[in-house]
């Protein structure tokens, strides 16, 4: 494949990265006190649970537009 088509896919991988951007943008969206998770408000777990989602959405960014 050449550089040039290789950049274009790998542009395609980032745009993942903008999901957990999207999510956390706008606070109003997800700033509820219910559901509650074990006492932690729904601000907060969803907070976390986003970290998590993340980390496993770079992971397959960084895999998908590696050089071999």
């Amino acid at each position: 494949m050449e550089n040039g088509q290789r950049k274009k896919k790998a542009g395609l991988w980032y745009t993942l990265l903008l999901i957990p951007f999207i999510a956390l943008l706008w606070p109003p969206f997800y700033s509820y006190a219910e559901p509650s998770i074990g006492g932690l408000p729904f601000f907060y777990w969803y907070q976390f649970l986003w970290v998590g989602l993340t980390a496993v959405l770079t992971w397959i960014v960084y895999v998908a537009t590696r050089e071999n």
